[in-house]
């Protein structure tokens, strides 16, 4: 059980140093994910950064997804098949409901970053972050999204998730850094002492004392 994000984001930045990352740059899933993100860049010396994956749900069943938008310039679509198959969705209808999300998307976009363009990754270590995984469908459409954009290697960092999702999950990355696979795996709240939802406010804030620090850094040559 880890104390809080943070603390979360401490060990596993202390896992992901042992490796030979060149050129880090650390991905985090927003909410939860930014304060372990923010952990691991200041750890490494990173640059941190955001993917906002926004579900794209199925006609009168929201909570499954038949295509996800990753936020980007510009935004990618994964298409999940096998739903829009089991829909018997046409473009024309797939079309609509992806429109019918983009609003929410561009309203996290503006309230997360506002102007600032997404750093890019390409010939870089992306080390994407989540405070965990449980069924790893986001996770799974970040890789995929991650991966159109040319970074030179793939990194999923997480503290807790099921063995057989990261199992799965490893198939999209080229490493992944997990640091506890209950086989029970409870909900992730149960596998923290202090779990709070985060507000889109702190995860500006995050970001915000994130590039501060890496700019001072890079000032004093390091990072």
């Amino acid at each position: 059980m880890f104390t809080d994000r943070s603390q979360a984001g401490r060990e596993l930045a202390a896992a992901l140093a042992a490796r030979d990352l060149p050129q880090p740059v650390v991905l985090a899933l927003p909410r939860g994910g930014v304060p372990v993100a923010a952990a691991v860049a200041e750890a490494l010396s990173a640059p941190l950064d955001l993917m906002i994956v926004r579900k794209v749900g199925a006609p009168g069943n929201p909570e499954l997804a038949v295509a996800a938008i990753v936020d980007g310039n510009p935004p990618d679509v994964v298409l999940n098949r096998t739903i829009i198959e089991a829909y018997g969705l046409d473009d024309e209808e797939l079309q609509r409901l992806v429109a019918a999300e983009r609003p929410e998307l561009e309203r996290r976009r503006t309230a997360y970053r506002y102007r600032r363009k997404p750093l890019s990754v390409r010939g870089r270590s992306a080390i994407l972050v989540d405070d965990g995984v449980a069924t790893g469908t986001t996770v799974k459409v970040a890789l995929r999204a991650l991966r159109r954009r040319g970074p030179a290697r793939i990194v999923l960092a997480v503290p807790v998730g099921p063995p057989e999702v990261i199992a799965k999950l490893a198939r999209e990355a080229d490493e992944v850094v997990c640091l506890s696979q209950p086989v029970h795996f409870l909900a992730l709240s149960q596998h923290y002492r202090r779990f709070p939802q985060l507000t889109d406010a702190e995860v500006v804030e995050a970001l915000r004392a994130a590039q501060a620090r890496h700019r001072a850094e890079k000032s004093a040559g390091r990072g």
